[in-house]
Parts: structure tokens; C-alpha cells; sequence
């Protein structure tokens, strides 16, 4: 058995810290029968002076609807995030999953007024963007990476025209998102790894 743990690797610490997170959540909103996901882990129009405002412009993205909509989301997450951490660094993976958040509740705000938004759908689209571009040198955008972004935004585009309980614009916003960070970050893998392993480090 020793041996067999020596050889279990924390190998995404950001990947497998957002997935314990968002657990974590699911089990506090279940045990306050609903309570957290509405004041915590969902973002919605509120005003600029409520703190909670910009607390749930992050939370959001742990809470889930039910086990489903959270093993639905893990599994990509799982999949995808290592993926993703190790190509760019645990610090950078962390800034862009922030960034994704904050940008897609602005949208979310700004464009839907009346419903609350909660999940880490957003990410997801963000990393199966990204790591679509992974392998993109500078000056190439790889057919592969316009194949997925038709097949997955443009699914989203012509899905918001039916009535649902899918934030499409959700979708669409994390993966214009992951597109942008993935173009960005072209020759920045080397430097996204040193951070992670400084970090690790400390």
C-alpha cells in the first residue's frame, strides 16, 4: 500500500483544488437546503456597492444545480485542466479561470437581468478552447482549432435561440475567452511552467 501511495502524483493543484471547491459547495448548498447557491455560489444583477456582488462574481462558478450538473462539469474539468496546468503553470491557469469568471458575469449582468447564473460551464468552454490551440505555433491557427469553435460556439449560438435552462452566453463568453488566452500565451508555455514550479517551491 505505502508503495502504491509513493507513486499518487498532485499533479494539477489548481485542477484538483477548483474540483474539491466546487464538492465542497454542492454539499454546503444541499445541507442549507438551496440557501448557499442563492447568496453565494450564483451571480446575478445586484448593485456595485454590495460586497456579495463581487464575492458571488466568483463563486458562481462552484455552485451547481444538483450532482449531475457538477460530475457534467468535473469530467472536463478533470480531463482538460491537467492538460492545460501543465502546458501553461498552475499561477496562469488560475489567472485565466478568474479571468473567465469575472468577464462572464459582467456579460451575464449586462444581458440577463431576471436569471441567476451558477456552474463552472464558462471554464470548461475556456479549456476546451485552449487546450484546442494548445499546439499552435506563432503565426498558425490550426484547422482543428476552428473545427472545435464551430462545433462548440457555434452549437451554443444557434442553441440560445431555444428556450432552456442552459446559460448559452455563459458558454460562449468562456470559450471566446480560452480562443483569446490561447492566442496570448503562444511562446509563454516555458514561463507558465517555471512560475508553477516556483510556487510549488515556496
Amino acid at each position: 500500500m505505502k508503495k502504491l501511495l509513493s507513486h499518487i502524483k498532485f499533479n494539477a493543484p489548481v485542477t484538483l483544488g477548483f474540483v474539491m471547491v466546487c464538492g465542497i459547495a454542492l454539499l454546503l448548498d444541499h445541507i442549507t437546503g438551496g440557501l448557499a447557491n442563492r447568496h453565494l455560489f450564483s451571480t446575478y444583477r445586484s448593485g456595485l456597492l454590495n460586497p456579495m456582488t463581487y464575492v458571488r462574481a466568483f463563486g458562481y462558478t462552484v455552485g451547481h444545480a444538483d450532482w449531475a450538473h457538477f460530475t457534467a462539469n468535473m469530467t472536463y474539468i478533470l480531463l482538460l485542466g491537467p492538460l492545460v496546468e501543465e502546458k501553461y503553470g498552475s499561477r496562469n491557469l488560475l489567472e485565466m479561470m478568474g479571468i473567465t469568471a469575472v468577464v462572464t458575469a459582467i456579460f451575464h449582468a449586462l444581458l440577463s437581468s431576471n436569471v441567476a447564473l451558477l456552474g463552472a460551464s464558462g471554464i470548461v468552454f475556456m479549456l476546451i478552447i485552449l487546450s484546442s490551440i494548445s499546439n499552435v505555433k506563432s503565426g498558425e491557427i490550426p484547422i482543428t482549432f476552428i473545427i472545435v469553435c464551430i462545433i462548440f460556439i457555434g452549437g451554443q449560438i444557434l442553441d440560445s435561440f431555444h428556450a432552456d435552462n442552459i446559460s448559452q452566453l455563459g458558454h460562449i463568453v468562456g470559450g471566446i475567452c480560452g480562443g483569446c488566452f490561447g492566442l496570448f500565451m503562444i511562446g509563454h508555455e516555458k514561463e507558465g511552467r517555471s512560475e508553477s514550479a516556483g510556487s510549488i517551491t515556496e
